[in-house]
């Protein structure tokens, strides 16, 4: 009774100082966001509403099928000042803005209110709920596959997500350095995930220690390839609107390209790290007398076979976003050197190798680190059980010396 009563009280105190962590936490987050944002582009009187297509006066479809010009259609407003009136308003047939409109389609209506005048067009077709609906097909997906697991890898992926809106945003809005607080975001975002996933153990240190060190060097690769190759941060193709932001609230805009190679490579750093970290616990679960070399080489070979599918996986990503300007370079038969010296091929590159080199040198980070903490483990535990048996047999002798003297 008493030994669990230990136990109520020792589990009382943990969630006692998780509670109060997180409640300091989120009063951070909290105060984080209330940051007043300079105003850039004049707003007032525009909101974005929802409306559903009541009737189309005047359509612009053609006899091949394309669409020219715009549409005038009827929307029945469902939100804003305006809901529940019907408005006569345009659709144009652009492929960024506008919507090809059908009678009962819901979309989105931009509206500029100015006393009793309105102007509305359609800015698109209303995706909201098919984008929760898709989000909210995922998670429930990886809750019923994974079972708890996909359960703590959903609660992971909703913490990232968090993390990146409440907290990332806001601290390079506020001016501090992009890289760095990328760095802050995958460590803790890493804890947190590991932490769900793996609980408070032995695995779970070392997957994040790897981890942090796989993005760390992609950081350092993308630094070092910056510094040679001469591509840097102000060579993206919205640095005009990037200007913008600097000039007006001091946002360090050069580090943005190096804080997304960081965020981009954490995926994927983060799976060969706790795969490595699990093979090598099961390793030492499975021969407790394994030596920290024939360890690290068992840690070594589990690597091998990951980092190559792995690092193909960030290459691809990053060349599937650029495949739409590598079919305009084919098209227009641009010269080689032009192609591999420009800044968006230079960019790609970067990215992929650099998010790969984090991959590939975390592979040797994560078992030098995982054989030192579970051998010293394994050392530790082995030195309770001599402990014990020395007591045990003090005790067994101490009583055969009492029997003794009772004869």
């Amino acid at each position: 009774m008493k030994k669990i009563l230990e136990e109520l009280k020792a589990h009382s105190i943990k969630y006692l100082v998780l509670a109060v962590i997180l409640l300091f936490c989120t009063a951070g987050v909290i105060r984080l966001n209330q940051v007043t944002k300079t105003e850039i582009v004049n707003r007032s009187g525009q909101t974005f509403e929802t409306g559903v297509v009541t009737g189309i006066l005047q359509d612009n479809i053609q006899e091949d099928g394309t669409r020219v010009g715009q549409q005038t259609v009827v929307v029945e407003m469902t939100s804003g000042v305006k809901k529940g009136q019907e408005l006569t308003t345009t659709s144009s047939a652009g492929f960024l803005f506008g919507a090809p409109c059908t009678v009962g389609m819901r979309v989105i209506v931009m509206q500029s209110v100015a006393g009793d005048t309105v102007v509305t067009s359609v800015y698109s077709m209303d995706r909201g709920m098919i984008i929760v609906g898709f989000a909210v097909l995922y998670i429930l997906a990886l809750c019923l596959v994974g079972g708890m697991k996909g359960v703590r890898g959903a609660a992971g992926l909703i913490f990232t997500f968090v993390a990146i809106i409440f907290v990332y945003l806001p601290l390079v809005y506020r001016g501090y350095s992009p890289f760095w607080v990328s760095v802050f975001i995958c460590a803790v975002t890493t804890l947190v995930t590991m932490y769900f996933i793996g609980g408070a153990t032995r695995k779970t240190l070392c997957a994040t220690l790897g981890t942090l060190a796989g993005v760390v060097i992609a950081g350092i690769t993308a630094t070092v390839f910056s510094e040679l190759s001469g591509i840097s941060g102000w060579n993206v193709s919205d640095i005009e609107s990037l200007m913008t932001l600097n000039q007006i609230n001091g946002i360090q805009v050069g580090g943005l390209l190096f804080s997304g190679l960081l965020i981009s490579a954490l995926g994927a750093v983060m799976d060969v790290a706790m795969s490595i970290s699990s093979a090598m616990q099961e390793f030492c679960d499975q021969n407790p007398k394994i030596s920290r070399l024939e360890l690290m080489r068992a840690g070594m070979r589990v690597g091998r076979d990951m980092m190559g599918t792995d690092s193909n996986t960030l290459i691809l990503a990053f060349a599937g976003t650029s495949l739409s300007m590598l079919v305009l370079d084919y098209a227009y038969d641009l010269p080689f050197l032009q192609i591999i010296n420009s800044n968006n091929i230079g960019i790609a590159v970067m990215q992929g190798l650099s998010g790969s080199f984090g991959i590939v040198l975390s592979v040797p980070a994560t078992v030098v680190m995982a054989a030192y903490i579970y051998k010293a483990e394994l050392r530790r535990q082995t030195e309770e059980k001599k402990e014990t048996s020395v007591r045990e047999e003090l005790l067994t002798e101490g009583e055969t010396v009492k029997a003794v003297e009772g004869v």
